[in-house]
């Protein structure tokens, strides 16, 4: 019965004269997601409406469960496009959608029509009238409640005339591709696809960085990473996964560096390596999952003690959530069960029996300077023999 959706936005029709810009990047996503779904599509906007037609047969539940993850869509509605809207023949098209859309017929219901063609001989208001009236002749379970009604039948009479009543939703934000790039510090934990997730919501590129620690850590690590990467990129669009050997640079700060001090000083290690690929591949801020106080390296101190030696932002999404919150994200997006699969990553390898909760960077610094002889080099070595994913 719906050859075509009708995508609604919401922020992008706020953009004045960049509107078009967002329209594109919107466009753009649902073509992304629409790539593997069953069927060919065709992604246009027509008079500030942006549609998908379905060419031939298609899978209805695939091609709604796609739309429902790009950032940007607020509402998806299935629509039944009339191309004679002639009054018998409109009138007859829109009752044969109520007849086949809703089985039980007692329901309340209001038509809201819309001509933007004014070559129309009717105008909005005698559509809405008109149509009000042949329904209630042919369905005499139906009835008529313009404040509240069940059902809101919407008729737009443009090039072609589109009829539907349905309204899924759809996830909001803004699409992908339209502030930005950010590099996401990915981990094979709950909380940093979250964080990548919300920050993508708001229109950001993402690409993401994995510190892997063979043989510490195993493949399963890696592969397990990989697939979060994959289920975040169904929303992102394609992510590029830079997967670091880590694994030479912890073994040296371990050896060199005060072991309270370890996860701090890794983590400081981490930052500066995910900046120097973010700034080569053009991103211009870092993300990260930490949420204050969850555990010792995301005290206020020990986050002001990471920050200090980035030079472009770090967005973390997820700071001021909970736990509970950040799993209920997780779950919705599809992650979770992927991120509880008990393979560890290399943060859970060398961690201190009593972790400092409140480093001071100074102290941080001096133990640092421990390692001025090996670190430089461990580092090239480390950006030189990365490996890179793409994912999505």
């Amino acid at each position: 019965m719906f050859k075509a959706f009708l995508i609604k936005y919401g922020e992008i029709g706020i953009k004045g004269k960049n509107r078009y810009i967002f329209e594109d990047a919107l466009m753009k996503q649902i073509r992304f997601a629409l790539k593997d779904v069953e069927g060919d599509f065709e992604v246009t906007k027509q008079q500030g409406r942006v549609y998908v037609y379905a060419e031939g047969d298609y899978d209805y539940d695939e091609t709604v469960e796609a739309l429902s993850r790009v950032f940007g869509i607020v509402h998806i509605c299935p629509v039944v496009i009339c191309d004679d809207p002639e009054w018998d023949n409109l009138t007859q098209v829109v009752g044969d959608y109520i007849e086949e859309a809703y089985e039980d017929k007692n329901f309340s219901f209001k038509v809201e029509s819309r001509r933007a063609d004014k070559r129309y001989p009717k105008k909005s208001m005698e559509i809405s009238a008109d149509m009000g009236e042949y329904l209630l002749r042919r369905f005499h379970t139906l009835r008529v409640d313009v404040h509240r009604p069940d059902v809101l039948l919407n008729i737009e009479i443009r090039e072609r005339t589109y009829i539907y009543s349905k309204s899924i939703p759809g996830p909001g934000g803004m699409p992908v591709g339209t502030n930005g790039t950010a590099m996401l510090l990915l981990s094979g934990g709950i909380d940093s696809p979250v964080a990548g997730y919300m920050i993508a919501k708001r229109g950001v590129t993402l690409q993401a960085t994995y510190f892997h620690a063979p043989p510490y850590t195993s493949e399963r690590a890696k592969q397990k990473v990989v697939d979060l990467a994959k289920i975040v990129a169904r929303y992102a669009g394609p992510i590029r996964l830079n997967i670091i050997n880590f694994t030479d640079i912890q073994l040296a700060i371990y050896e060199k560096c005060p072991h309270e001090e370890l996860t701090i000083i890794m983590r400081r290690y981490m930052m500066r390596i995910a900046e120097q690929i973010a700034r080569e591949d053009g991103a211009q801020a870092l993300v990260t999952g930490e949420s204050i106080g969850q555990v010792a390296s995301q005290t206020m101190q020990s986050l002001a003690a990471t920050n200090a030696v980035c030079g472009m932002p770090v967005f973390r999404p997820v700071i001021g959530f909970d736990k509970d919150d950040i799993v209920k994200i997780s779950e919705k997006i599809g992650a979770f069960e992927t991120s509880i699969l008990p393979y560890e990553d290399c943060c859970t390898i060398f961690v201190a029996k009593h972790p400092v909760t409140k480093p001071n960077i100074r102290a941080m610094e001096r133990s640092e300077r421990k390692l001025a002889d090996v670190i430089d080099g461990l580092m090239e070595e480390a950006l030189k023999t990365r490996e890179v994913v793409i994912c999505g």
